[in-house]
């Protein structure tokens, strides 16, 4: 009897689904790190509850259905480099926030998927096809259409920081990626949070906390809606590619819109309206360029 071929993670309209659920969590939650920022909450401390509700949360739930074994794990060091790329990047990316409005600062991330197309192809080995790097081209040429010459208004600064996000960001996402190969996304996810909270903590020291229950409910959102996005990008990133997934992350420009618009009475420039279908028809390639290469690596054994 022939041993069983390895069943692959590869689920690629799936891990678009969840980082599209991702893109809205996130959205969310920066809405609400822009509005404690008008409440004069300082940012360390919106960083500590983004970090420590989660871990809490986790290490909750997995204590009362008695699964703590779920948390083992063999690369507490990976976890560890992990934790400081990825609390890097959180702090450049709720600091930008904070420092341009909500749509202006997402195009800036836009950037992201430019790097992890590299990325990935240098650490990760992805052969990445004609496909995806015509999306991720249409997506930046959309990207720079959104920007157009008011962006030279944007304070240089913030500028500064945004880029750096968006560099952070794809680092951590190759790390995820390799931490989706033996580690569950639930674990990945703690041990971010584990790590990084005591750490934050110390940004705590000196800062004024106290808040009315509409502050300190904004700052639990934080954590909570945080914990959820997490969870769905690093799941996003076991079932598929990075070059693929890191594409969806341009709808977030529509929940960033559309807050920035109801909330602040915000709206970007006309030439937004003219590159999100761009970077809409983007996505919608490389989704069913997935599709596609999903479909043929199944017909693959079949005509072995």
């Amino acid at each position: 009897m022939s041993a069983a071929k390895p069943t692959s993670l590869d689920r690629p309209m799936l891990a678009l689904g969840l980082r599209l659920m991702a893109t809205v969590l996130f959205s969310v939650m920066l809405l609400l790190v822009k509005l404690t920022g008008e409440r004069n909450i300082a940012l360390p401390e919106t960083l500590f509850f983004r970090q420590a509700l989660p871990a809490l949360g986790i290490l909750g739930w997995l204590t009362a259905r008695g699964e703590l074994h779920r948390l083992r794990t063999k690369r507490p060091w990976i976890h560890a480099r992990r934790a400081l790329i990825g609390g890097t990047g959180m702090f450049l990316t709720l600091g930008v926030v904070r420092l341009l409005p909500l749509a202006e600062a997402t195009v800036l991330g836009f950037t992201t998927p430019m790097f992890a197309v590299i990325l990935s192809a240098i650490f990760l080995k992805e052969k990445v096809g004609i496909w995806r790097w015509t999306a991720v081209i249409l997506g930046l040429v959309g990207v720079l259409v959104i920007a157009g010459p008011e962006t030279s208004s944007l304070p240089p600064f913030g500028v500064a920081v945004g880029i750096g996000a968006a560099l952070m960001v794809a680092l951590v996402t190759i790390q995820v990626r390799d931490l989706g190969r033996t580690e569950e996304p639930l674990t990945v996810v703690f041990y971010f949070s584990a790590f990084s909270a005591p750490v934050l903590a110390i940004g705590l020291i000196g800062q004024d906390m106290n808040h009315d229950a509409i502050g300190w409910a904004m700052l639990g959102g934080i954590g909570l809606t945080g914990l959820f996005a997490q969870i769905a990008m690093t799941a996003s990133l076991r079932f598929g590619s990075v070059s693929s997934v890191m594409v969806v992350d341009y709808i977030q420009l529509a929940w960033a819109t559309m807050w920035g618009w109801l909330i602040f009475d915000h709206l970007p420039p006309p030439t937004t309206w003219l590159g999100a279908p761009v970077i809409i028809g983007a996505s919608l390639l490389i989704a069913w360029r997935e599709h596609v290469l999903s479909r043929a690596r199944e017909r693959a054994p079949l005509a072995a």
